[in-house]
């Protein structure tokens, strides 16, 4: 049985068992971080190119506690560099759009269906500024190139723009910055709001178990042996 097929009650059964394996502070660890991921608030990455760049985000994802990357590849492959993802990668859900001609409509139609209001950043358009975005319902937020920004088919498909307010000469941020500035603004203004934004429960277990299984040797043999010892009792 694949930990995807596992029914509530034996996931969460299996997670007790693993948590075994692991130190008590690496298991308060888990815990702690997975009590300040959210899916309410995703980030939505089109054609970024450049490994610094693409890592960077990553790595601010995860500090933030934004779980969902989706990944857009038409022109460029999302190639991530190790220095500077520092294992963020490891703990996140990357979800890559790479296989069709319709990369950007896959996703940001994926998105739509899952209840998410698309945003496109702009530094020409300015709907929103990052402390003013209305959050109420989860949203995704799109990041395109420094040079080019989003395409048309995503600046159409958009719910909202969102702009960072400048002051100086220079258009527009770096986009890893950029990435950084949003999610610090709109992660905490989540934590201080009443909205639900925290994992519900079959989501924090879901993950909780992927977590445990990457922070223990041979996981599939352990869950595979409980699982036999289990069925054996009955």
């Amino acid at each position: 049985m694949s930990t995807t097929q596992m029914d509530s009650q034996t996931r969460k059964q299996v997670i007790n068992y693993l948590g075994d394996f692991v130190t008590p502070s690496r298991l308060q660890k888990i815990q702690q971080v997975l009590s300040q991921r959210t899916r309410h608030l995703t980030v939505v990455l089109e054609d970024i190119y450049q490994p610094h760049n693409a890592s960077a985000v990553l790595r601010s994802c995860e500090c933030f506690g934004v779980q969902d990357v989706h990944i857009i590849e038409n022109r460029y492959d999302y190639e991530i560099n190790p220095e500077v993802d520092m294992g963020a990668s490891k703990w996140l859900s990357l979800h890559r759009y790479r296989d069709g001609e319709f990369n950007i409509g896959a996703c940001l139609n994926h998105l739509k269906q899952e209840g998410y209001q698309l945003v496109a950043t702009s530094p020409h358009e300015h709907d929103f500024n990052p402390v003013g975005l209305p959050l109420d319902k989860p949203v995704a937020i799109l990041f395109g190139t420094e040079q080019e920004g989003l395409s048309a088919q995503a600046l159409q498909a958009a719910d909202f723009f969102m702009r960072i307010p400048m002051a100086g000469f220079t258009e527009s941020f770096n986009i890893s910055v950029s990435a950084a500035i949003c999610l610090f603004e709109l992660t905490n203004r989540l934590k201080k709001s009443n909205i639900p934004w925290q994992l519900s429960e079959e989501q924090y277990d879901e993950l909780h178990l992927e977590w445990l299984s990457a922070s223990i040797k041979t996981p599939e043999l352990l869950i595979k042996r409980f699982l036999e010892t289990r069925q054996a009792k009955h």
